[in-house]
């Protein structure tokens, strides 16, 4: 992986981050909330999980590999 890319990465993979911190503030206060709206709370926690797993592709990506 070149050096660009690897800071390519480290900042699409900061970003993605900080939308799941936010996600995860927005799923806790809709969780909290008088008559809340189940759908809205299911495609947040859907939109979650899709970014821990892009995350979690994109960790895997900067790890380099190693010859064994």
């Amino acid at each position: 992986m070149q050096v660009q890319d690897h800071a390519e990465t480290a900042q699409l993979l900061a970003e993605l981050r900080l939308e799941h911190r936010d996600l995860d503030s927005a799923i806790n206060q809709l969780a909290s909330a008088i008559g809340r709206d189940e759908l809205q709370l299911t495609r947040l926690k859907k939109r979650k999980l899709l970014l821990k797993d892009h995350i979690a592709r994109l960790e895997s990506k900067l790890i380099p590999d190693l010859d064994a």
